[in-house]
């Protein structure tokens, strides 16, 4: 499937799928007197601002190399990856802060919450883990780091939908004081995938090197082809979800430069078609000692 049509389509259901449960959940706390479930409505609607981000970050990244980007714009992937990580962090904040508030100044007037936030928080629970592995199957076809924040966004989501079941259903069961210490447990599970996003963002931003397991995959590799006696140095950089590599490879001593040059532009093309996700590796040839 083309990606742009793949990108339309996770916007679409990412933007119109939070308004409509934004608005259901909202309605859902106010009239049924939950603090919690209006906190997972907040939380429904920053996921709508999150998936325009991921979309404005993933249409930018795909612009071809041009003059003054000659290593082309993958890195407005991170860039949106890094603003819907803080938006995350600024929304769970806000509804702790809101949690709080409750606890230390309204705690003697809290309401038990009606049966129709419990219903809101089952609808949401569900609708969101679709979200998530739709959102998520289509990230990985792309190899899309915004598009995966943005579907960890539906999960967190889902993930706040549960809090706000566990909290709703003890304050009916005579503990409204739970329904604000949910919201405190809702804060906490949304600044946990915010650190993790935000964690991934920042060391594709800075070119991180790529973990040891995927480095001694691409050694192996470039040891098995032809004419590598051996390798002096591999360097690998992450550049948002791509990876440059600078390489050192020894060859025979005594070959001419034609045959050198050969072996490297031989493992140059191998390394490119094995592993997707390098956007170019640079070899340098040493000479073997005798």
């Amino acid at each position: 499937m083309d990606e742009n049509v793949i990108i339309k389509k996770l916007s679409r259901v990412g933007i119109l799928g939070n308004i409509l449960l934004a608005a259901f959940k909202l309605f859902a706390g106010i009239f049924g007197r939950s603090g919690a479930m209006v906190s997972d409505a907040v939380h429904s609607l920053s996921d709508v601002f999150a998936t325009l981000i991921a979309w404005i970050g993933v249409r930018l990244s795909r612009q071809k190399e041009d003059e003054k980007h000659p290593y082309g714009h993958e890195r407005f992937e991170s860039v949106a990856s890094l603003v819907l990580g803080l938006i995350l962090a600024g929304t769970g904040l806000g509804i702790g802060y809101t949690g709080i508030h409750k606890l230390i100044y309204e705690r003697g007037t809290i309401e038990i919450p009606t049966m129709l936030p419990l219903i809101a928080a089952v609808v949401s629970i569900v609708v969101k883990e679709g979200m998530f592995w739709y959102t998520m199957h289509y990230a990985k076809l792309m190899d899309s780091a915004a598009f995966k924040a943005d579907a960890w966004h539906h999960r967190s989501d889902a993930f706040s939908s549960i809090g706000s079941f566990i909290g709703i259903l003890m304050a009916k069961m005579g503990l409204p004081i739970m329904d604000p210490i949910a919201s405190l447990i809702i804060c906490l599970l949304i600044l946990k995938v915010a650190y993790d996003i935000l964690k991934d963002a920042l060391n594709k931003m800075i070119d991180t090197s790529c973990d040891d397991a995927v480095e001694k995959q691409i050694k192996d590799f470039i040891e098995a082809q032809p004419g590598v006696v051996r390798i002096d140095v591999l360097r690998t950089r992450q550049f948002s979800n791509k990876i440059y590599i600078d390489l050192e490879i020894a060859v025979q001593h005594d070959i001419s430069l034609v045959e050198a040059h050969e072996i490297a532009e031989q493992v140059h093309g191998a390394v490119e078609r094995q592993f997707p996700n390098v956007k170019h590796i640079m070899i340098h040839v040493n000479p073997a000692d005798v």
